[in-house]
């Protein structure tokens, strides 16, 4: 199993990504309240402001306080865009 460090020290098994997207859109909001509600959302932001949700096959959604690029950037190591 691969993880995916989303910031903080905290990790997502990377087989279990479907998507990874910003908060800045009603829908998405909507998503995060109804996993709330259901029990399925997990705050890995440590306080600090959510830019990127996260969605688990499992149904769980993990908000994540980095830019949803650079969790991407971390699922595919060999897209290193550091030294353009």
């Amino acid at each position: 199993m691969e993880l995916v460090n989303i910031g903080f020290g905290n990790t997502v098994s990377k087989e279990k990504i479907i998507a990874i997207v910003g908060n800045d859109s009603l829908p998405v909001k909507r998503s995060i309240n109804e996993a709330k509600e259901r029990q399925m959302l997990i705050d890995a932001t440590q306080g600090r402001k959510t830019r990127a949700v996260v969605y688990a096959s499992s149904g769980h959604l993990v908000l994540s306080a980095l830019q949803p690029e650079t969790i991407a950037g971390r699922l595919d190591p060999s897209k290193d865009t550091s030294e353009e």
